[in-house]
């Protein structure tokens, strides 16, 4: 498709695959253990800080792999549909209070580092409150602004994933599918 601008200029505009990179339960099984090891080979971190809610799954996951059991989670809202976002990412209360952890080597997990803007802004949060900072994530995006330090897969597809992928089973006014 082709669109004219209002400055005569014209833009070719990419229509989003259908096709799509797919995670299943048995394959997040898979992937958790995996990641977890790549983590387990280069550090050993005092927390994870989870990013929900996309991250709370491979949060958990992460700290029974690891044998960490200061899990925390952080909520930052971005997404609002399927390649559909907030201008900028939104920390939502309760955040967490990093009261003596100045000693802390924090691991950040999230599912996806899509734009990356998400893991940036938590990992702007964390500055300077902790002694050392890396992050985990089962994707990521080759356009992501923040690089992972543990990464188990790179797609630039629309991942599917097995908590998200369906339709809610509680409906509220704001509830989409993949968000």
């Amino acid at each position: 498709m082709v669109v004219r601008g209002g400055d005569g200029l014209s833009v070719r505009l990419q229509p989003m695959s259908d096709e799509r990179e797919i995670l299943t339960w048995e394959l997040f099984g898979t992937a958790s253990r995996e990641l977890a090891q790549l983590v387990a080979d280069d550090y050993e971190p005092d927390m994870i800080l989870s990013i929900a809610r996309g991250g709370l799954l491979i949060g958990g996951a992460l700290g029974y792999a690891l044998s960490v059991k200061n899990v925390y989670t952080m909520n930052v809202e971005f997404y609002t549909g399927v390649d559909e976002r907030l201008e900028v990412p939104r920390i939502l209360p309760p955040a967490p209070d990093f009261v003596d952890a100045s000693h802390f080597k924090i691991l950040i997990a999230d599912d996806v580092a899509d734009t990356g803007h998400t893991l940036r802004s938590v990992l702007d949060f964390c500055e300077g409150k902790v002694a050392e900072t890396r992050t985990a994530c089962l994707y990521e995006k080759s356009h992501s602004v923040v690089k992972c330090d543990y990464v188990w897969k790179k797609t630039d597809l629309w991942i599917n994933f097995p908590w998200s992928d369906k339709d809610p089973v509680a409906r509220r006014d704001w509830s989409v599918k993949d968000a």
